[in-house]
């Protein structure tokens, strides 16, 4: 029997928040902590490469972890990891910094298989598609946190007490959660055996299955455009636009909200109207259309132009998630949600490793940012058609209640 889908929604939302939080703190903390620890502030990016390289890793191995300890224990163990390594960051030694980088992206990747192993147990089919995406609206959530909270708390104690403050936080939270473990960790497994051997076994069973295998594979290109947009947006706007940085900014943030209004409206159409398949391939299209539109657009275009291309770009690039997290659940088999969960999250996290480093690589080669934006355009436009022309015809779509 199905429980109560508004509770464990508020949880899995609360918890991803944090752990968003932990992981996009440090780039607000990057020029304070600069000033104290001899680091540049552009180090910051080896320390979000390390968070998602480590990302990669646990999530691959969170199925099993999952299964045996149950997802709100799992979600408990992601949230102390995070305190630990915002603890850890918090000294101010250059190694412990790269540690810390390494414990909160450990503490990354088991939640979102936590969460789907919870949803998919307490949500109607015809509202798992929008359920999914209001739980990822967690990681945005978590980015407006970080931007509104860290600069306050900077201001009244310095950036190490900021980390502390954040730590604090999430122990709090891995406490309130326990009063609810009863009611969701009862089918763990406590007597399943732990193999790291078997840690990859779900990656191959992801492969192995045609259209899960598709959907997984793509979202490694698009957690690439994602990151690779709100990496390389403000850079691209102040240098080939000429904006001034308050308005680089302001339009940053009009595609994070683009982003969240994107995660829910594209959730509802997948539950009503739309194959999640089809409509991944339609976002993957939007998502090169509007790279490739960056890079023919001319120095000196109009900022309300600029800012509605964003605003497209934010809404696919960073509001598919949803929608892709409730096909993978759909797509399990029975009991496997959380372990094919983290085998898709793995290659979503190494396109996350893979894609801005590679968009800055072209930067660098060619001197332009158009160039890099064409680049990548081209691809996701050419991954969003191949979702489209390969979509089963008579395809999934949930019915309305």
């Amino acid at each position: 029997m199905r429980q109560s889908s508004a509770l464990p929604l508020v949880i899995t939302i609360a918890v991803q928040a944090l752990v968003s939080l932990a992981s996009l703190a440090a780039p607000v903390m990057a020029p304070e902590a600069a000033r104290t620890t001899g680091l540049a502030a552009g180090s910051v990016g080896i320390f979000v490469g390390v968070v998602y390289g480590a990302a990669c890793l646990s999530s691959l191995c969170s199925g099993d972890l999952v299964n045996r300890y149950g997802p709100i224990r799992m979600s408990q163990v992601s949230l102390l990891l995070c305190a630990a390594g915002l603890a850890a960051a918090a000294t101010g030694a250059p190694a412990m910094i790269l540690v810390a980088a390494a414990l909160i992206g450990l503490g990354y990747g088991p939640v979102t298989p936590a969460s789907s192993h919870i949803l998919v147990r307490t949500t109607p089919p015809h509202r798992m598609a929008i359920t999914f995406s209001l739980k990822q609206t967690g990681v945005p959530l978590g980015g407006m946190l970080a931007g509104l909270m860290v600069p306050a708390l900077i201001h009244a104690g310095g950036w190490q007490r900021a980390a502390l403050v954040l730590a604090a936080l999430c122990l709090g939270m891995a406490a309130v959660s326990q009063a609810i473990r009863p009611l969701f960790d009862d089918t763990r497994d406590a007597a399943r055996a732990l193999d790291p051997r078997r840690a990859l076994r779900p990656l191959g069973q992801l492969l192995r299955m045609p259209a899960m295998r598709d959907i997984g594979l793509c979202s490694f290109f698009f957690g690439a455009m994602q990151l690779c947009l709100t990496t390389f947006l403000v850079l691209y706007l102040t240098r080939v636009q000429q904006l001034g940085l308050a308005a680089a900014g302001s339009i940053l943030a009009m595609a994070q909200v683009a982003g969240v209004a994107g995660r829910l409206l594209w959730g509802w159409m997948a539950d009503r109207f739309v194959a999640p398949r089809l409509l991944l391939g339609c976002l993957g299209l939007a998502m090169g259309g509007a790279g490739i539109t960056f890079a023919l657009a001319a120095p000196g275009w109009p900022p309300a132009a600029i800012a509605g291309v964003a605003m497209v770009f934010g809404a696919s690039a960073i509001g598919w998630n949803g929608v892709f997290l409730a096909e993978v659940a759909r797509l399990a088999p029975a009991g496997q949600v959380g372990t094919l969960t983290g085998a898709s999250l793995f290659l979503t996290y190494s396109g996350v490793v893979v894609g801005p480093p590679a968009f800055g690589a072209v930067v660098r080669h060619t001197g332009s940012y158009g160039t890099a934006f064409l680049a990548t355009g081209l691809v996701l436009a050419a991954i969003g058609a191949f979702l489209i022309a390969t979509r089963p015809r008579g395809g999934h779509r949930a019915q309305p209640a």
